[in-house]
């Protein structure tokens, strides 16, 4: 009996041996261990939650364009003081659903995608709207007039993450250059990604001027990164939507708690997207 005991526990253990020996060889090939691990940062979609936190720091102020909660009256409000203004919903991403309003001599024109439409009175275009907020709440923000690179309208990503040691790093400044007749320069909505600085090279930006920017948006994006953190604990990424107006104003339209970076792989040098990548694996991304 006490042969056959050890007999069986000698199988178990060898048993075990083999199953560990292939599981190492299954995480050799995924790759690093720590690749694993699971995404660990804070999440959270309300545009204007996300606004109201900027609004509340004196130094964000003045580079946020004006926003407000979609009624008939904030519509009157904003139609009233601007020429173009957004129509966005407040958990949107990808630049989905954002519809452009534009006034006109006579009555509004709006545009969504590529399709237009013209209302001659603010009621006909209020209760257009309207049929989008009876299913989720949208928002209302002044329209910027984007600067060009090439003809095209473009805006920039500013990529900031946190590191294990608690530092806010603004990792990437990247450029979205919009597709022609498209009311977003979204990757999904037919946009390209570009390097910031031969983006700014071809919008008239002199090298000095593009090295003074660009220090000032990885500024503006690790101050955002404290920002984030007064009002709500374990953010490790932020992606600031930001466009520059005529004047070379940065503003910042939006940011993003779960930025997308694959479309940067689609970029010849690799180099940003390695980079974010190897800040991305401390708290668990992978891609």
């Amino acid at each position: 009996m006490l042969i056959y005991v050890e007999s069986r526990l000698s199988d178990f253990c060898r048993c075990i041996i083999y199953i560990l020996s292939h599981s190492s060889r299954f995480l050799a090939k995924m790759g690093d261990v720590k690749t694993l691990t699971k995404y660990r940062s804070s999440t959270i979609g309300s545009k204007w939650t996300k606004t109201k936190w900027l609004l509340k720091r004196q130094d964000f102020q003045r580079h946020i364009p004006q926003t407000m909660m979609f009624n008939k009256h904030n519509l009157t409000t904003m139609l009233t003081s601007h020429s173009v203004v957004y129509f966005k919903p407040t958990n949107g991403s990808g630049g989905a659903n954002i519809i452009r309003i534009k006034k006109r001599a006579r009555g509004y024109q709006t545009q969504s995608n590529s399709s237009k439409a013209v209302y001659s009175t603010k009621d006909e275009l209020f209760n257009s709207l309207k049929r989008y907020s009876a299913r989720r709440p949208y928002l209302l923000q002044k329209g910027i007039a984007l600067a060009k690179t090439s003809g095209r309208p473009f805006d920039i990503r500013v990529m900031v993450q946190k590191t294990n040691a608690g530092d806010w790093v603004s990792t990437a400044v990247f450029t979205k250059i919009g597709r022609p007749g498209k009311v977003a320069t979204n990757y999904n909505q037919g946009g390209k990604i570009d390097f910031f600085r031969s983006t700014l090279s071809a919008a008239g930006y002199h090298a000095a001027s593009i090295q003074r920017m660009e220090a000032k948006l990885k500024r503006m994006g690790v101050s955002a990164g404290h920002c984030f953190d007064r009002h709500m604990k374990g953010f490790r990424e932020l992606g600031l939507d930001i466009a520059l107006d005529s004047e070379g104003k940065p503003w910042i339209l939006e940011v993003n708690t779960r930025p997308q970076i694959y479309p940067l792989k689609h970029l010849k040098d690799k180099g940003l997207y390695r980079r974010i990548i190897s800040f991305a694996k401390q708290y668990g991304r992978t891609k």
